[in-house]
């Protein structure tokens, strides 16, 4: 048995004309508030007091390096010597309705616009509060892991990206494009937390489908699907216990959305009412019942007993060699600095990108900008500059890329303030970025993070994943079941994917999939090996938690970070 805090604390951050983060579409900007925002922690410490555990989810869209380090470091201070990058998983549930501008890194910041520090400050003063309040209210608690899945009928999942999702080897048979419901993952997995007397305490449970409910033309801090269903099952465990606190965090739901009804007016996928906020609620309903329905029943029942372990470890992720094991026996393969494709600046059917006359326009710019630079430029570079140009293209392929974000340029052009065949006139996000290179910041610093965390932690024998990005469906099986491989060799039975966790660095999809170029291709930013990337990293971290403690080998260990003026700039 281990002794399980739970808490609860508002996040105190309306401000009005603030970017909301996700959707990266200026204009969407904080005009009121439909739902408070909430933090939920769950703190797990073994009866000896030796080792302890926080897993925080947070009703934001993701979480970053920076906003994780200061938490650890306000930590310190009041509970010196308890948390570090290790023992705490920093997660969000993924709603595009929350305010950003919380990361040092550039291109995440530009539609909020700029770093926001009253925001940033608002949600560490969230996870403090949570953590400490749940560290004060320990109590032996049993845990149980529980599954449920959803009826085919219920209209909670689709798949937006269903002929990517078909091109992948273990679909046996291709999905149509009105089958989208089945080609995802309905399995919802729940930890439930009682006092042993029958009172439950709370829950936490992961399933896979995104917090976009709410369109990018709905300007109000909203809490999503997810955040509604929170609230229905917390009302009901309220009648017995008011303190029950439960999360509802993501699993892998890169290609999976709520949305399945296409609105001829806004020319985008929505949920199944025309107003969003019904939709949300809908949605999170159909999540709550589901939850409730799972804690209800004493089937597939999973009591969680055992010790806790953990370890974090950064990689760089731009920069890996694979051998032929992990890339269909290809050799020379790896990951490079990260790209975007000119398939995520159009956006997904629910969240359209940029202005379709511009795309054209970024259009006929990309399309001679690859052959001048593989055949004109390469021929005045230096050798290691050809073999960096040549690994990018053999990582990237078939990707268009738009924005090389590792390397801080657009196209292969690094000052884009001297552009004038782009000009920022047409579209508010390459204004800022004109704007950004005229006061230096664009060649400071990588535009989003490289070297990412990679988190394991093990509670008896389940094990939570942290992952600093979003995963889609088959990929995280994938994922999934390359790590049981190794962890089941200390009794791990269990896995369950946190994905937005740590750090946010875009997408993580399957090389079969990377290969549409669908959206979520085009935000896989390490190329069409990232998968395998990950999976081999995400080994070593499992393999170093097979030894003892103190044989580990714990470097890498920490990420590339800057300084105080950097970290705070404004765009």
């Amino acid at each position: 048995m281990l002794k399980v805090g739970i808490s609860k604390q508002e996040i105190n951050c309306y401000e009005p004309n603030v970017g909301l983060l996700g959707y990266g579409k200026y204009g969407n900007i904080v005009e009121g508030q439909e739902t408070p925002l909430y933090t939920r922690a769950f703190v797990f410490q073994q009866l000896d007091k030796t080792k302890r555990f926080a897993f925080v989810n947070m009703e934001i869209c993701f979480p970053t390096i920076i906003l994780k380090q200061v938490i650890l470091e306000k930590l310190d201070k009041v509970l010196p010597g308890f948390y570090n990058d290790d023992n705490l998983m920093l997660s969000a549930q993924h709603t595009h309705s929350a305010p950003g501008g919380i990361t040092q890194y550039i291109l995440y910041n530009i539609p909020t616009p700029g770093f926001q520090k009253s925001i940033f400050e608002s949600y560490v003063k969230s996870v403090v509060d949570a953590i400490v309040d749940a560290q004060s209210n320990l109590q032996s608690a049993n845990i149980c892991l529980k599954k449920g899945t959803f009826p085919d009928h219920q209209e909670v999942a689709f798949n937006r990206s269903v002929k990517p999702y078909n091109s992948n080897p273990e679909v046996e048979k291709p999905y149509a494009k009105d089958e989208a419901h089945l080609a995802v993952d309905r399995e919802m997995r729940l930890l439930h937390f009682d006092d042993g007397n029958g009172k439950t305490l709370g829950s936490i449970n992961w399933f896979g489908v995104h917090t976009t409910s709410l369109s990018n033309d709905v300007n109000k801090i909203c809490y999503d699907n997810k955040g509604y269903a929170a609230e229905y099952l917390e009302s009901t465990l309220h009648a017995k216990n008011r303190d029950a606190v439960c999360i509802f965090a993501q699993d892998a739901a890169g290609d999976i959305s709520p949305n399945f009804v296409w609105d001829k007016k806004k020319k985008w996928t929505r949920g199944k009412f025309e107003c969003d906020i019904e939709s949300a609620k809908y949605n999170g309903k159909l999540q709550a019942d589901l939850a409730q329905k799972i804690l209800d029943g004493d089937d597939a029942v999973e009591r969680i007993e055992g010790e806790i372990d953990y370890l974090t470890l950064f990689f760089d992720m731009s920069n890996i060699t694979l051998p032929p094991s992990y890339t269909q026996g290809k050799p020379g393969m790896g990951t490079s600095p990260a790209c975007f494709g000119f398939s995520f600046l159009t956006g997904t059917k629910e969240g359209p990108g940029v202005d379709p006359v511009v795309g054209k326009i970024i259009a006929g710019i990309m399309r001679p900008c690859k052959l001048i630079e593989r055949r004109v430029l390469r021929s005045f570079l230096s050798t290691e500059e050809r073999k960096a140009l040549d690994r990018k293209y053999a990582a990237q392929e078939p990707k268009t890329i738009a924005m090389e974000a590792g390397l801080g340029q657009i196209f292969f052009i690094k000052r884009i303030k001297n552009a004038f065949f782009i000009p920022g006139a047409v579209d508010p996000v390459i204004k800022s970025f004109k704007t950004l290179d005229k006061n230096g910041w664009l060649q400071k610093a990588p535009w989003i993070p490289q070297v990412l965390p990679l988190q394991i932690v093990i509670l008896g024998q389940l094990a939570l994943i942290g992952i600093p990005a979003e995963i889609t469906i088959i990929a995280g099986k994938r994922l999934r079941n390359a790590i049981k491989k190794t962890l089941s060799k200390r009794g791990v039975t269990n896995i369950i994917l946190c994905p937005y966790s740590n750090a946010y660095s875009g997408y993580i999809t399957t090389p079969q999939e990377y290969q549409h170029q669908a959206y979520e291709g085009g935000h896989t930013l390490f190329g069409k090996w990232t998968l395998p990337a990950y999976q081999m990293k995400f080994d070593i971290v499992a393999k170093e938690l097979l030894k003892k403690e103190q044989d580990r080998n714990i470097n890498p260990k920490g990420p590339v970070m800057f300084s105080d003026e950097e970290i705070w700039y404004g765009a």
